[in-house]
């Protein structure tokens, strides 16, 4: 049984310094800046005071493809090795960040000047059906996101099972973090939408109580 979830937004990466970043590089390839990769290590530094296993338990680490939560991954591996040697880290699609269609790496006002109806389209859903519910023109909506992530849960919990790890690290992205904990946890949709997206390298850990129900608890590596 999977009892210890933690999870871990990526570094500071180049598209979160100047968002022109995507004029020249995809999404899913946008590395990490240096204070990223501090951020990273600090992350890796944290969770390795913090996660306390029985001698020889193993402990996995499940990432998005994206580079920069490669990068936040093998920062983290890099301090977690030595202490926690069956270490393994391993990739699952599903993980990466929302997909934002037509929209994806222009300003507000790129949008509304490419393309001015799918803007009206978008605005319209999402003042009178939500956010949560509104869809990206040939993208995704956190709707969509949520169910994608949901479909992973049966590899994790298969993969606990097959390999004996109760203790489980996600490096993802804001958005598919709380879509993570909304859908483990079982809360209303309203809960995404009021719930802050997580700063970068920040960390929230899923544990079951003596009662058995999940909760979390959110920290930053410097509360550690």
């Amino acid at each position: 049984m999977i009892e210890n979830i933690y999870l871990v937004r990526h570094g500071e990466s180049l598209g979160n310094i100047d968002q022109l970043a995507y004029k020249t590089t995809p999404d899913h390839n946008i590395p990490l800046s240096e204070k990223g990769l501090r951020q990273a290590t600090a992350a890796g530094i944290a969770l390795r005071n913090w996660i306390v296993l029985p001698e020889n338990e193993p402990l996995r680490i499940w990432t998005s493809p994206y580079q920069r939560t490669r990068q936040t991954t093998e920062q983290i591996r890099q301090e977690l090795i030595g202490k926690f040697p069956q270490l393994q880290t391993r990739e699952h699609i599903n993980l990466c960040e929302q997909q934002f269609g037509l929209f994806d790496g222009l300003t507000d006002e790129e949008i509304k000047e490419k393309f001015p109806h799918e803007e009206a389209h978008y605005a319209f859903a999402e003042k009178h059906g939500g956010k949560f519910w509104a869809r990206m023109p040939l993208g995704e909506s956190r709707f969509d996101l949520a169910l994608r992530v949901h479909e992973a849960f049966g590899t994790f919990h298969r993969d606990s099972e097959r390999y004996k790890f109760n203790n489980l690290i996600i490096v993802c992205h804001g958005n598919t973090l709380r879509a993570f904990i909304m859908r483990w946890l079982h809360l209303p949709y309203e809960w995404f939408d009021q719930f802050p997206n997580p700063g970068n390298c920040d960390i929230y850990h899923i544990h079951y109580n003596q009662s058995g129900n999940g909760e979390y608890i959110h920290r930053t590596p410097e509360d550690i």
